[in-house]
């Protein structure tokens, strides 16, 4: 078996990644191993991969490929979220496109269309992942909506309900107009928008007078019920007791007086509008104020907004500022920068609206979680900065809106016998709602379709919150054995743009029904952005086609790229630069084996001592960067364990040692040194396969005959032995010797076939143990000790050392002498220019003293250049 001379990568890719699936390498069950368990956060089942999935999915693949290679039994469960606001938006569109409305279906007819959508699409981001290398455990992938996951979800909603956790409440709730449902705070993204304020004019009952109110919402004066004043405020010491009346609608309302108008903002006198403002309804209520809702679901408005029924809100917000202007209410409109709240899903803006939703409450459910992650570190954040954002949140938490006014997803299990508003009860079937409807009216008589179940579906949240129990059946059967083996999880990888929405939910979700942590550890990834550090979206049209990379650079070069610059919590700029960086140690590694392989090898001849010593040094050194891989993945720093590895192997294998064992040209190799580089090589190999999966397992194969038990894949983790510092020290030293001679073969053009003497005045004791590698690499005929500078040569120092290189022979002395002459001229002349500034006062005194300090850097530079040229000039005279 041999590699192709032109590597095709998409060729490769297929080729492994179907011989890992043909041999079930992704599969896990419970063993006497120790377990490994990561779940995946489930992509929306309308996602394609983009390049956050690519990050997020190369981390979670690195760290399983890595457990498998340490012996664990690794499990990456894989599987996708329903969904409910983005997949039913996406239903209701397509339908449209045929023509038909939602609301013209039953909830069945619909939810079979929806089930037709996600069979059609819904794998399409799992399929994706696989080309990227994602080694998940195939057999295992779970949907949200799946009968099992969804018995889990119901059954907590139950069970939940029966502790006295979930209530049903008429609560002010963030209304997605677009989506037509409710949203929790955390699905509401508050942006700084400019908008319009505008002054109003009240007239006052029974007078002349006015009243003037600043809003920026105009519109909303159908819903206003009361006008509300400081009782401290002086200017509106007259108003006490008076009534108002709202413009163009002609409505009478009471004048309020309440503290809680801040007598600094606007204009002192604030319009309550409890329908449609959180604040305003706390007013409400404290003052016995009428509720006005003005709006329909769609925020259109509705009869109460007289003529402008039916307009959208934006629309009537243009349209009345028109007449308002023409009655005499409008006084003036300024700019004004205020925070808009916008959904999440739709970026809709949001509505404040008054509904009867279904609730849980957090304040004591939060107290465990808090504790695992703040106090005992039960659960540890990477990095750590992210725990007081995670503080602030669970500080603060307000009871979760879980219901959602859809029909996708899991319907809530409250069954109404009655018309009243208690008039319900809570159970996992219609069978067991049936039962306890009977008992609680007392009526036998009563039949399941005497029951109407609840029409709003549960927050997607409320599944994905029991995510690493429920792949499980950890929520269904606690005992049973797959859940105790591969639960409590290890880690978990995300964005923290969703350590609300769901980390910490899982965290809470973990410590109610198993009290234990669901995962240990948690890396949240930085976000991808562009290199004038945008954010990725299709509406910028700055996030390249996932697949199209792959394809041009490889999956392996793509994930290199990804991880080059992805430190924990840090977002990526990314550049497609790095993609090919990533492609370039893809083909390193091809070009480092095919001059390995192409090496004939002698069994008869012995192994020269520079190879032994390279060879020796280069086990040092692998095993000294293996305990800095060791200690980057203990702290989750994956990019720097990648740059540790990188660099070991494309500098210190392929840089180094393969030049130090090499072969003269057409000569052939030792046996010893060829199976040892092949040892040092597979060794490489092991440890760049988390993070190269193709070509690594490409080479492993190439390099002898293996069983599908000796893939690289199911391998094992190089041991970790122990490590002589004295070797890499010295091989620093010497390499910096080398790197010296290369310098001076560049920069006087001396071929490396002529060969060349290099003398050392040695002022600190170095190992000469070196020698033979110096010789070796700098093609150096031999090594003297000198006592003092050579004349004639040109130098380098390494630390406290001399080295001198004769060039008699080696270079035209007289060409050299000429050049170094007219280098020397240039250099006194523009000194002279320079100290010819620097002796004029009147610059000195005015310049910038960064100009002046500039200038003065240059004189020095000039005066050391002159200095060195002159010794130069001086040895070859």
């Amino acid at each position: 078996m041999s590699i192709a001379s032109k590597y095709d990568a998409s060729q490769v890719e297929d080729k492994w990644y179907n011989y890992w699936m043909e041999h079930n390498y992704f599969h896990s069950t419970p063993n006497e191993k120790k377990p490994y368990t990561i779940v995946i956060p489930p992509p929306n089942v309308t996602g394609v991969l983009h390049m956050g999935h690519m990050l997020n999915n190369t981390i979670q693949d690195v760290l399983i490929r890595r457990a498998r290679l340490i012996g664990l039994n690794a499990c990456w469960v894989p599987g996708t979220d329903h969904a409910s606001i983005a997949t039913e938006a996406k239903v209701v569109a397509k339908l449209a496109a045929q023509g038909i409305k939602k609301s013209d279906l039953t909830r069945e007819e619909f939810l079979k269309h929806a089930w037709e959508w996600k069979e059609e699409y819904g794998g399409v981001i799992l399929e994706q992942l696989k080309k990227l290398g994602a080694s998940c455990d195939w057999e295992r992938t779970k949907f949200t909506m799946d009968p099992d996951m969804s018995e889990a979800v119901i059954k907590t909603f139950v069970d939940l309900y029966n502790k006295g956790q979930i209530y049903r409440g008429y609560r002010m709730v963030n209304w997605d107009p677009e989506a037509k449902t409710t949203l929790s705070d955390e699905e509401v993204i508050h942006e700084e928008r400019q908008g319009t304020l505008y002054y109003l004019n009240y007239k006052i009952e029974g007078s002349e007078d006015f009243l003037t109110i600043a809003t920026t919402r105009p519109e909303t004066i159908f819903g206003d019920t009361a006008i509300c004043i400081n009782p401290n405020d002086e200017r509106f010491t007259h108003l006490k007791g008076k009534k108002a009346i709202v413009p163009i609608c002609g409505r009478v309302i009471p004048i309020i007086e309440d503290e809680y108008v801040d007598i600094e903002f606007g204009t002192g006198c604030l319009k309550v509008t409890p329908a449609h403002d959180e604040n305003d309804k706390v007013l409400g209520d404290k003052h016995n104020l009428d509720v006005i809702d003005i709006f329909h679901e769609d925020a259109s408005l509705n009869s109460f907004g007289l003529h402008y029924e039916g307009q959208d809100r934006f629309e009537c917000r243009k349209n009345i500022k028109k007449e308002l202007e023409e009655k005499g209410h409008l006084v003036k409109t300024e700019t004004h920068i205020n925070k808009v709240g916008t959904s999440e899903r739709t970026k809709a803006v949001i509505e404040p609206r008054l509904s009867d939703q279904w609730f849980l409450k957090m304040e004591d459910l939060v107290k465990p979680a808090l504790k695992a992650v703040l106090e005992t570190g039960d659960v540890k954040l990477f990095p750590k900065k992210f725990e007081n954002t995670y503080r602030h949140w669970m500080e603060n938490i307000r009871d979760w809106n879980i219901s959602r006014q859809l029909w996708w997803g899991q319907q809530i299990p409250a069954y109404y016998y009655g018309d009243g508003k208690e008039d319900f009860v809570v159970a996992e079937t219609a069978a067991e709602a049936l039962t306890l409807s009977r008992k609680r009216t007392q009526n036998e008589n009563l039949q399941l379709s005497d029951l109407r179940q609840d029409e709003d579906a549960l927050d997607t949240w409320f599944s994905s919150w029991l995510w690493p129990m429920s792949v499980f059946d950890g929520v269904r059967n606690p005992e049973n054995e797959e859940f105790k083996y591969y639960y409590p999880t290890n880690d978990l990888v995300t964005g923290p743009d969703i350590l609300f929405f769901w980390v910490a939910r899982m965290v809470i979700a973990g410590y109610e029904y198993t009290d234990q942590r669901p995962f240990e550890n948690v890396y949240l990834t930085g976000l991808v952005r562009d290199k004038q550090r945008r954010k990725m979206s299709k509406q910028l049209g700055n996030s390249p086609d996932a697949l199209k990379l792959i394809k041009e650079y490889g999956a392996d070069g793509v994930r290199v790229g990804l991880l080059l610059s992805s430190a924990a919590g840090n977002d990526l700029m990314f550049d497609e630069d790095l993609l090919k960086q990533g492609k370039g140690l893809v083909t390193k590694n091809l070009s480092a084996f095919s001059l390995i392989k192409g090496w004939e090898v002698d069994d008869t001849i012995p192994q020269p001592a520079h190879s032994a010593l390279g060879l020796e040094w280069y086990t040092n050194r692998f095993n000294e960067a293996l305990i800095e891989i060791e200690d980057h993945f203990s702290k989750y720093r994956i990019s720097d364990a990648l740059m540790t590895t990188y660099k070991v192997v494309w500098n210190d294998f392929c840089g180094w040692l393969l030049e130090i064992i090499k072969p003269v040209y057409q000569q052939p190799i030792d046996r010893k040194t060829y199976d040892a580089v092949i040892v040092a090589f597979e060794n490489n190999l092991r440890i760049l396969h988390p993070f190269v999966p193709f070509v690594s397992e490409e080479i492993w194969q190439t390099i002898t005959d293996r069983t599908p038990d000796e893939a690289l894949i199911i391998n094992h983790w190089p041991k970790q032995e122990t490590v002589n510092e004295q070797i890499i020290s010295d091989f620093e030293y010497a390499s910096q010797v080398i790197s010296g001679i290369r310098t001076i073969r560049k920069s006087k053009n001396i071929a490396f076939k002529d060969a060349i003497e290099l003398h050392v005045v040695s002022n600190e004791e170095v190992s000469s143990d070196f020698d033979t590698i110096i010789s070796k690499l700098g093609n150096v005929s031999e090594i003297a000790f000198a006592k003092a500078p050579l004349d004639g040569a040109l130098s380098f120092r390494v630390k406290s050392n001399e080295y001198f290189i004769p060039l008699a022979g080696a270079i035209d002395v007289e060409a050299e002498i000429a050049k170094i002459e007219e280098e020397l001229k240039y250099t006194k002349g523009f000194l002279q220019s320079v100290s010819k500034k620097l002796s004029n006062e009147r610059f000195v005194n005015n310049a910038p003293e960064k100009v002046v300090a500039i200038e003065k850097q240059k004189q020095a530079d000039a005066e050391v250049k002159i200095e060195t040229l002159e010794k130069r000039l001086k040895s070859l005279s």
